[in-house]
């Protein structure tokens, strides 16, 4: 029976997916707490999309993909924030148009050349064919985001609850925005080989909305993120090997379910409260 359940962890192809599952926790749950209060999990959503034909541009002139992956994402982050800020169309109507588009031309570049770079792997991640250069890429990269996020936290969270107040506090604003930007791209990237493009958006928006139900304070917020999102992906990678599952599908399906009980929860209390008073 022990040795049953010690099973997943006896394979190199396994302990690789489970550690690229500990590095991108960190990020991708802090990360989730600021878009959350900021209302950005559809800039998630565009900048994971839009980066597709920068991969493939990258491709084609040889280049890591990793720096086309970050290129397109910081051109359609601040594409998005131009045409937003410049234009009567709302910020969410401007991001459905800029990551559609760039998802699309993305898809046509990669139906136009001939490579053995598999689409599914982009779009879902291939946690399972990991590689050290995977794990050294997403570690660094993980480790220099969380580093930043936790450093600023405060000033990121003013800015999020209230940009205006931030500024009247004498914050940079516009640093801080961008920063955030260039932090939400880079996190995409490290995340890339884990869940790909389309289910990177789950770690970006759920483990935060699970802790937003679940606590009162931006602090506890993060730490409740963090634990998780990290317990989410580990327990993913795990069942997967039993089910025999992709292991990002699983993870976003754990982490659904922790998002439906964090909410009933919420509604539980939410009533209890109402009936007291």
């Amino acid at each position: 029976m022990v040795d049953t359940l010690l099973m997943p962890f006896q394979f190199p192809f396994m302990q690789n997916a489970f550690w690229i599952a500990l590095i991108v926790s960190v990020p991708t749950a802090l990360l989730s707490c600021f878009l959350v209060l900021k209302g950005w999990a559809l800039m998630g959503d565009a900048v994971s999309h839009a980066v597709l034909p920068g991969i493939v541009l990258a491709y084609i002139l040889g280049l890591p993909l990793i720096i086309g992956a970050f290129a397109a994402g910081m051109v359609t982050a601040l594409a998005t924030g131009f045409l937003s800020d410049n234009s009567r169309v709302k910020q969410d109507t401007v991001m459905g148009v800029v990551f559609s588009g760039m998802f699309g031309l993305g898809i046509v570049m990669y139906v136009a050349i001939r490579t053995n770079v598999h689409l599914d792997h982009i779009l879902f991640g291939n946690m399972l064919g990991v590689g050290p250069g995977d794990l050294w890429t997403a570690g660094l990269i993980s480790a220099g985001v969380a580093v930043a996020l936790l450093v600023k936290w405060k000033d990121l969270m003013l800015h999020a609850f209230d940009p205006i107040q931030a500024q009247a506090s004498g914050l940079p604003v516009g640093l801080l925005h961008y920063g955030l930007l260039t932090i939400l791209s880079l996190t995409i990237v490290a995340t890339l080989s884990a869940t790909g493009l389309i289910l990177a958006v789950g770690l970006l928006i759920a483990p935060g909305a699970i802790a937003f139900l679940l606590v009162r304070s931006f602090g506890h917020m993060l730490i409740v993120a963090v634990a998780v999102c990290m317990g989410g992906m580990l327990g993913g990678v795990y069942l997967s090997f039993f089910l025999d599952s992709a292991p990002a599908p699983t993870i976003i399906l754990i982490l659904t379910a922790l998002f439906l009980l964090a909410f009933v929860r919420r509604s539980v209390l939410t009533r209890r409260a109402s009936a007291i008073a």
